[in-house]
């Protein structure tokens, strides 16, 4: 595998039955345990993937909500949402276990990422979680958010993660995917887009400001049309 100057990851484990396209290109990646997506079957699949790639693994947990594909806030009670990330994290670590595979990192997914980015208690509530379940893992957080933060107190080494195919907003956060904007799918808008992020620690937003921002690990997202073009344009330039 090609040793890139920057971490490009995907969110893996779907149900696009994509992977085996997409691992070439990737240094780290991040696998669906069952909440929006994913089975014991795509989760050994895509871990028996990454091992064979050198990728990193990385635990990506979200609501327990497929209908909705983990993209709409849940009202679960503290308890609940609890008891379903535990659920998720204990299962993919005994998939991992049985590959001999180690678990990297953790990565929220959807609207629990979104979430604990700007809900003090829930980022507190999802550390907690994953300290217990995990020895010694990263957590890929958005720059100056309260799981960053919160995960530092935890003793948790945290990676700044950006988008590269999602355009940002004025107050860091992601344009909503009901807004036409929000994605970005050319290869060379992308390719610009991260090499701001990487080079300049700067993001355009869609209101045309440039905001400071930090990035160790780039996300593309595996149900992107055209995933596999900008991951090859990424690998190409970095």
């Amino acid at each position: 595998m090609k040793h890139l100057k920057i971490d490009l990851n995907c969110d893996l484990g779907e149900g696009l039955d994509n992977e085996h396209l997409l691992m070439p290109y990737l240094s780290s990646c991040n696998i669906a345990c069952g909440g929006h997506a994913g089975s014991v079957d795509t989760m050994d699949k895509v871990i028996g993937l990454a091992v064979e790639h050198q990728v990193k693994i990385g635990a990506h947990p979200s609501f327990p909500d497929r209908e909705n594909f983990g993209r709409v806030a849940m009202d679960l009670s503290h308890l609940e949402l609890e008891q379903s990330l535990e659920q998720q994290l204990l299962l993919f670590m005994e998939r991992a276990a049985l590959q001999n595979a180690t678990i990297h990192h953790f990565k929220a997914h959807g609207a629990l990422y979104n979430l604990i980015a700007g809900d003090e208690e829930k980022a507190t509530l999802a550390a907690r979680v994953v300290k217990r379940i995990f020895k010694d893992v990263k957590c890929y957080v958005p720059y100056n958010s309260k799981i960053e933060k919160v995960a530092r107190e935890h003793g948790i080494e945290i990676v700044y993660e950006a988008f590269a195919d999602r355009n940002y907003n004025a107050d860091l956060s992601l344009v909503s995917r009901a807004a036409p904007q929000a994605i970005i799918s050319d290869k060379d808008t992308v390719l610009s887009h991260v090499k701001r992020m990487f080079e300049e620690s700067k993001v355009k937003t869609i209101q045309g400001d440039e905001l400071h921002i930090r990035a160790q690990t780039f996300c593309v997202h595996g149900d992107n049309e055209n995933a596999v073009e900008i991951l090859k344009k990424l690998h190409e330039s970095f």
